[in-house]
């Protein structure tokens, strides 16, 4: 594997994020857009949450996509951001049609940041207006520390900020990470010269010193944001994409995995305090079964193949695929295995999946998830969080 030629999620192709903040105030906000609808899900570790419509990102809500992720500080006030973009989204005809409403679905996580010391004695939200800002800044190329949601953002001991990084698989997915990293925990090992991240640095982008060589770290808790607030003005929030094709439990399960690389870059994370929280999503570009090959029978195999869905109990919908004198047998690679069409059995418990017209259509029941992707989800995280710090050091901490 190897990072993606920008090295951030929008190496996910049809990616594109916006930024928006006010200095004064000490806080923005940070959208991700699609150029489609996109499979989405979340998972929740910290014990100080703060959201908007994530209930229908569960696997089991009716919601099969949505229009757009927000990333914002300004905790509660913060989260008038989505209705910035829905504006926005609407106003470009975006959104679920149901009759002649357009209603674009927008889920958003928020980061505290009220008491960083901006000004924060405005009439009026200001969020909604930098949510407009942030999707009219929307794009593939994009800035990272000390912007968007990341503005206001710090951690224990050093600024926080915004971070990205992308991985590209050598079946060609690919993986990106965003994030707004605001926790309470200390993303450096005492001393701040060694990152908590270091052992999954890449191309010395953390500044190559390696990792720490004492031992007994994270046994004591020093933090000079604690002692200058409270303990409770934190969050890491994030969000981990992919081109593979995932349903929204897989995406949830993406979601779950990502949470390992918060805990890899921050001591201590999930903690009370804060609202650590990661969307997946699936912008469904490929199959993550790319290495798939197509071994054409004829007419006479129409038959076999039918013996072979009926074994793993599917019907292929023929309308949405072509006639049946297309449908063809298989042969598929995953993981390495070469399965054959002729062993009904083994596809059913070791593949679950069938080829019809051109489409690969997987048996929900049986499929697994692409394991890479979760592990690529946790280090692209633990990437991120560090590469903000990194990015924000060499502005001089501004």
């Amino acid at each position: 594997m190897k990072p993606g030629p920008r090295n951030l999620i929008t190496d996910v192709p049809g990616l594109r994020v916006g930024n928006a903040q006010d200095d004064a105030l000490k806080s923005g906000k940070t959208v991700l857009l699609a150029d489609a609808p996109f499979t989405a899900s979340v998972h929740v570790m910290g014990g100080a949450p703060g959201t908007r419509e994530t209930d229908l990102l569960a696997p089991d809500k009716s919601v099969a996509a949505v229009d757009a992720l927000v990333l914002s500080g300004g905790s509660a006030y913060g989260l008038d951001a989505c209705s910035g973009v829905v504006d926005a989204l609407r106003a470009a005809g975006r959104g679920f049609r149901l009759g002649d409403a357009t209603i674009p679905l927008v889920p958003g996580a928020i980061l505290f940041d009220l008491l960083n010391g901006g000004d924060k004695t405005w009439e009026h939200n200001p969020y909604r207006a930098l949510g407009r800002a942030a999707y009219d800044a929307a794009t593939e190329d994009f800035n990272l520390g000390t912007i968007g949601a990341g503005t206001g953002a710090l951690s224990a001991m050093v600024k926080g900020g915004l971070g990205s990084a992308s991985l590209e698989l050598p079946d060609g997915t690919i993986v990106g990470a965003l994030v707004a990293a605001n926790p309470v925990g200390a993303v450096t090992t005492p001393g701040d010269k060694y990152f908590y991240a270091a052992p999954f640095e890449v191309n010395g982008e953390f500044g190559g010193r390696g990792t720490d060589p004492a031992t007994g770290l994270g046994m004591t808790m020093e933090s000079r944001k604690m002692a200058s607030m409270s303990p409770r003005e934190n969050t890491t929030i994030a969000i981990v994409a992919t081109n593979a094709t995932l349903t929204k439990a897989q995406c949830q399960r993406i979601s779950v995995a990502a949470h390992d690389g918060i805990g890899r870059a921050t001591v201590p994370a999930h903690t009370p305090y804060d609202g650590d929280l990661v969307f997946g999503l699936s912008t469904a570009e490929r199959h993550f079964r790319t290495r798939l090959f197509v071994i054409q029978r004829g007419a006479q195999e129409i038959g076999r193949v039918d013996q072979i869905f009926g074994h793993i109990g599917f019907v292929p919908d023929q309308t949405r695929f072509a006639g049946r004198d297309q449908i063809i047998a298989v042969a598929i690679v995953f993981d390495g295995a070469r399965l054959l069409a002729d062993d009904p059995e083994k596809v059913r418990t070791d593949l679950a999946a069938a080829l019809v017209g051109f489409a690969c259509v997987v048996d929900d029941h049986v499929a697994g998830f692409a394991f890479a992707e979760l592990l690529f989800a946790s280090f692209g995280v633990a990437h991120a969080v560090a590469v903000c710090q990194c990015r924000t050091r060499d502005h001089g901490g501004e």
